[in-house]
């Protein structure tokens, strides 16, 4: 926290308060577009439903539960791409049970793998947990026939109870974004304005992209959302149609999106001086902002633009097909978890490339372009035994990703070293399936084979796996791999040349005076004596986990197991 000492030297006392031209005081709230005041005081928020308000703002009620045996679950925002056995991969849309939440940003958790860290900011927990419990719970006969016996009516009011839960949650959630979204708007932007001698145009519109028309969209969203909110009976709200009427209107969180990378790097920048991390911390002091910092208020929306689709996916599961409303939310929810996926998409790519320039700075005797100048992700990998036409085989470990076939050899005396020997492009390439026996056009015997042939030219690659499984794992990936490539075109999904830039800077860095190879990554932490809940547990990551989604800055995560385990050659498993 910074000290007031230091509030002082941005702003006098006479400074908190804004004058207008006409010499009369400026209101904090901003006005909608009908010229009434739509603010709602944050104090109301927070008694109305505190557990709304931050990431880490449920830990107590959360912890509470699981100690009272409930099962509480979560379900994920976005992919969370990882190569740490520490940590619990996942995708977006996947449930996770929240064992343990005792820690503000690292919650640990079950997914249908396995149990470990998980980033808190990466999901949102499910509203209606007791339901889950009760459905996780066997009920004996007796229990059976009793609940038999009850009134349907009472079934019919629980559905009723747990739209309702979805609605307020929905209606809580968005007033509180809205609060979010201001607070960014006049407590950052206005007084970065001020200073002209701190901050450029250029600058700020880098760090807060169109927020400001971000903000503008979502308060006329949530005006409809409230005219539309049934108080007396939330069951009864029909929401479906203001989500389909904004459809249009969210398509602006692809330029917050597709801005977010530069926003991150240059906050990132700022924040290594002194001046401006006691500016940026006097202005959440002075809009009496919750203890969030900048970085994390501008990952909002980000969250926000993925948590749609989750909180109308809950509310159609409660929503009946004979529900005046059914129909428009199973429209809004198709509508809406389009614009997330896309969002995730971006995210996922823009973690691979930091995983795959790291991955090329370790390979010795690098040649020709770097890999990210035509690829964005691993496909798959693994050993194969390519054949020459004089009947030669190299053993080699190749890498398949978007476009191109990468060829690599090991050393013969450090397994956990790779040379690299060559590229193919398989833009270029058809793949042919081979049979077992002798080849006439080789007129050689082979066995779990398939081909790489040149549709311009005479060039022809033969590949043997060891097993028929591995062979069928190949073909399905070379197939995968068109399929990835043709699907990244419709949906227009590019890297900038800038942010493949940055990633290939960042990887050599990170590798600056290492040796080449794999070997020098450090062990993983050792368990320690904890409480019994915790037994299984190793350290807690010691990173802040991502809240900069799409930060391309050095990573700072703790060093991956990565190399420790590379004879799995799954580097990149989704």
């Amino acid at each position: 926290m910074v000290a007031r000492g230091e509030i002082a030297r941005f702003w006098s006392l006479e400074s908190l308060h804004m004058v207008s031209s006409d010499g009369g005081t400026e209101s904090s709230a901003l006005v909608d577009d009908n010229g009434s005041e739509e603010d709602f005081s944050y104090e109301e928020l927070c008694q109305a439903n505190p557990r709304y308000l931050q990431p880490g703002g449920e830990q107590l009620a959360i912890n509470e539960l699981i100690n009272d045996g409930s099962v509480v679950c979560a379900e994920a925002l976005w992919d969370h791409v990882t190569m740490d056995d520490q940590e619990l991969g996942f995708k977006a849309g996947d449930v996770i049970q929240v064992l343990e939440a005792s820690n503000k940003d690292w919650w640990w958790g079950r997914n249908e793998d396995k149990e470990a860290w998980f980033p808190a900011s990466f999901v949102r927990l499910r509203v209606n947990q007791e339901e889950l419990s009760e459905n996780s719970s066997s009920t004996h006969g007796e229990e059976q026939e009793e609940d038999a016996s009850k009134p349907r009516h009472k079934h019919s009011e629980n559905k009723h109870q747990m739209r309702t839960n979805v609605i307020q949650e929905i209606m809580n959630t968005e007033r509180v974004y809205i609060k979010h979204l201001k607070d960014i708007c006049e407590g950052y932007i206005r007084q970065c304005r001020k200073h002209t001698g701190m901050f450029t145009v250029s600058q700020l519109a880098t760090i807060f992209g169109n927020i400001e028309d971000i903000y503008k969209f979502q308060r006329k969203f949530l005006k409809d959302l409230e005219k539309r909110y049934n108080k007396e009976e939330p069951h009864l709200s029909e929401i479906g149609s203001c989500f389909l009427q904004h459809q249009e209107g969210f398509a602006i969180y692809s330029e917050y999106c597709n801005n977010h990378p530069g926003a991150c790097v240059e906050l990132s920048n700022l924040m290594k001086q002194g001046k401006y991390r006691h500016f940026f911390e006097a202005c959440r002091l002075l809009q009496q902002m919750i203890d969030i910092a900048l970085d994390g208020f501008l990952l909002t929306p980000v969250q926000k633009i993925c948590k749609y689709p989750l909180q109308l996916a809950e509310l159609l599961k409660y929503t009946t097909q004979e529900h005046s409303d059914y129909n428009n939310i199973k429209a809004a929810y198709e509508a809406m978890k389009n614009v997330a996926c896309l969002i995730n998409e971006r995210k996922r790519k823009l973690e691979s490339i930091d995983k795959i320039a790291r991955w090329q700075v370790s390979i010795v005797g690098w040649e020709g372009l770097d890999i990210l100048d035509r690829s964005s992700e691993l496909i798959h990998s693994g050993e194969l035994t390519k054949i020459t036409k004089q009947g030669r085989s190299q053993q080699r470990t190749f890498f398949l990703f978007d476009h191109q076939l990468v060829s690599c050899k090991k050393d013969l005396l450090r397994r956990d070293m790779l040379y690299y020997k060559g590229r193919i492009d398989m833009d270029e390439m058809e793949l042919v399936d081979v049979e077992d026996g002798r080849d006439k056009d080789w007129n050689l015997s082979v066995r779990n084979a398939f081909k790489l042939v040149s549709r311009t030219t005479s060039e022809v690659h033969l590949f043997c796996a060891k097993k028929q499984e591995d062979k069928a794992r190949w073909l399905q990936a070379c197939a995968d791999e068109r399929l990835r490539v043709q699907e990244d075109q419709e949906m227009g999904m590019e890297i900038s040349e800038n942010q493949k830039k940055l990633a290939m800077l960042n990887a050599q860095k990170t590798g600056h005076g290492k040796s080449k190879g794999y070997s020098g990554c450090p062990v993983a932490p050792p368990h320690q004596n904890l409480h019994p809940m915790h037994q299984r547990h190793v350290t807690v990551p010691t990173s802040v986990p991502q809240q900069q989604v799409f930060a391309l800055a050095e990573p700072k995560r703790k060093p991956s197991l990565f190399w420790h385990t590379f004879n799995k050659l799954t580097p990149f498993r989704k």
